[in-house]
């Protein structure tokens, strides 16, 4: 499988929880440089809905 793992050159927002019984880790990369890392599920859920809210397709790929 390939690494999906957000970076400055293929930003974006990769979650992942491999079980019902561990903690969600996420991570975000924007096209405007802003980078946050999350564990645990309402931190993940936390980074998702401002990643959403914030950054990538809400300001777009000038990242202004």
């Amino acid at each position: 499988m390939a690494d999906l793992t957000p970076t400055p050159d293929r930003p974006g927002l990769h979650v992942s929880k491999p079980s019902p019984n561990t903690q969600a880790t996420g991570s975000a990369v924007c096209h405007c440089g802003a980078t946050a890392t999350a564990t645990g599920d309402s931190q993940v859920k936390a980074l998702v809905e401002g990643y959403t809210a914030n950054h990538g397709s809400a300001h777009g790929q000038t990242g202004r």
